[in-house]
């Protein structure tokens, strides 16, 4: 049920309208899923807090486990990536791009151009797990399943800009809240706020330091078509007028600028993606020809983050007997 309308029309039920709120709800949303409440899903705006440390229920005594700090390394997300590829060795085999997958009657075929050797390979298996984002899956996949196709149309996603601003030395200390890593401005702003590349450096006195600003355009057509018609000097001054706001002595501090378009990692959960016939179908053995296609990938969630893309692949290599 929740999946069927937006999280704008539920809290419009729920008569949850004070401002301050919906403006939270409203940035946690467009930074989680590139969109705002008027068109994610109820379910969507909910987990989003359901599943996320430090919030409960209401009367509900406090849990060490769930209020325990994030765990974080220096290199992101890389150190988990090369835990998960250390048991592999060899058979891990990387600088490969798949370009074409068949399904026949007795395996499945791959075809991946080598960045080493410039030339195309031909991989032959019984099975083929493909834990690939489906709207790629669907152009790769020769024939693809209906379901295939009917998912990969159903997912909406937003694009992005992120700017990477190079300062000479620390902006100006004001009172209020001292400055964090993930900064964010209140009020009638486009962008997200940005993060301070040096925030947990141990140096006693800041200095200089990158800021990575990020801004949303939703999943409507008028925002990606601006997006791309302008240039990069009109979000240079875009941004720049947003942060002088919260940063007056910005401006004189900045001496490089990096601007860049991107869409956003993870698709928008739009109302109805979480419920589809299509990515449920996707979540189990498929019939003839495609039987021996298996897909992995957060997406078949309608809510792509690391746990939902690992349970996936978890269940198809245990029902391939590979875990």
């Amino acid at each position: 049920a929740l999946d069927a309308l937006t999280f704008e029309a539920w809290l419009d039920q729920q008569q949850l309208t004070r401002a301050p709120l919906r403006w939270y709800l409203d940035y946690c949303c467009r930074d989680d899923y590139g969109a705002g409440l008027d068109s994610v899903s109820a379910w969507a705006g909910i987990h989003s807090f359901a599943s996320r440390h430090g919030f409960h229920a209401p009367g509900e005594p406090p849990s060490a486990e769930r209020d325990a700090g994030v765990l974080t390394w220096p290199e992101g997300n890389g150190w988990l990536t090369r835990q998960l590829a250390a048991p592999l060795g060899e058979r891990l085999h990387t600088g490969r791009i798949v370009i074409r997958v068949a399904a026949g009657r007795h395996g499945v075929e791959v075809d991946t151009f080598s960045a080493a050797t410039q030339s195309v390979e031909r991989w032959q298996a019984e099975h083929c797990i493909l834990a690939l984002p489906l709207f790629i899956a669907a152009r790769v996949v020769e024939n693809p399943p209906p379901a295939l196709r009917e998912a990969a149309n159903q997912l909406r996603y937003a694009p992005w800009l992120v700017a990477n601003l190079h300062i000479d030395s620390a902006l100006h200390d004001r009172p209020g809240a001292a400055p964090s890593w993930d900064n964010v401005i209140y009020g009638d702003h486009p962008g997200l706020g940005y993060v301070d590349a040096t925030h947990q450096s141990l140096q006693a006195v800041p200095g200089a330091t990158v800021l990575t600003y990020y801004r949303a355009f939703g999943i409507g057509a008028a925002g990606r078509k601006t997006l791309y018609e302008q240039p990069w000097t009109y979000w240079r001054d875009s941004v720049l007028a947003e942060l002088s706001v919260p940063h007056p002595d910005l401006p004189g501090k900045v001496t490089r600028m990096e601007v860049m378009r991107y869409g956003h990692a993870m698709s928008a959960p739009v109302p109805g993606v979480r419920g589809s016939a299509a990515l449920r179908a996707l979540q189990g053995p498929l019939q003839s020809p495609w039987r021996r296609l298996h897909f992995a990938h957060g997406y078949l969630s309608g809510y792509s983050v690391f746990e939902e893309a690992f349970t996936h692949g978890h269940k198809r290599g245990m029902s391939l007997g590979l875990t």
